[in-house]
């Protein structure tokens, strides 16, 4: 068994109608315009994600790696999720020779990783490392009640407040341009965020300079 299986998505062993599955695969959705040239997904979970992106964007991606620290979870993408472009690697996105075993890519994809690390900040580092020049990141994470701050999941050290997560792009010495935020309510993604609106969930959308 997989250690963290209620936080993972495994859409062959669920109903259409899950409302936690729909949530991310709208986020995949989202993330195809962005998929191009080498394309790694980190913390890939149980594949479907990956395979996805491979599908819908063939003819515009070399390869897509993807990538998660939990060997059960790797074997199990092996095993359903299949495709010519698509391989899957175990690998910890702290571990800083990462860089070195699977390369730099043209996007980089991390879904509701960054609240699973201790230091989001490092974590970041670690992504920023691992974008080409000129390479797109695309990461999301839940709101919480900030950083240090207790949270209702047994597999979060914590989840940043909205204004937490913006200044992590913008405040620190990773150099991003064109940084864009989105939020997620459900299925739906906006990238204004209108008043009144509780929005669970958060994007970014960044580009390494070149």
């Amino acid at each position: 068994m997989l250690k963290d299986i209620e936080e993972r998505i495994f859409p062959k062993e669920m109903k259409p109608s899950n409302g936690m599955l729909l949530e991310h695969l709208a986020r995949y959705y989202f993330a195809l315009p962005y998929a191009k040239g080498e394309v790694l997904d980190i913390a890939c979970g149980s594949g479907y994600g990956a395979q996805m992106i491979a599908k819908a964007k063939k003819k515009e991606i070399k390869k897509i790696i993807g990538v998660d620290i939990e060997p059960n979870a790797i074997h199990y993408a092996n095993q359903n999720y299949y495709h010519p472009l698509l391989t899957f690697r175990i690998g910890d996105v702290l571990d800083s020779n990462l860089k070195e075993k699977i390369g730099t890519f043209d996007t980089v994809i991390s879904f509701e990783t960054l609240e699973h690390v201790p230091n989001d900040k490092e974590f970041l580092k670690r992504l920023y490392s691992l974008l080409k020049p000129g390479g797109t990141l695309v990461v999301s994470t839940p709101f919480g009640q900030g950083r240090g701050k207790p949270c209702n999941s047994l597999y979060h050290y914590h989840q940043l407040t909205e204004h937490e997560f913006i200044t992590l792009f913008t405040d620190n010495e990773e150099c991003f341009e064109d940084v864009q935020f989105f939020y997620q309510q459900g299925v739906s993604v906006e990238n204004i965020k209108r008043s009144g609106v509780r929005y669970p969930q958060g994007i970014a959308v960044c580009k390494k300079i070149v």
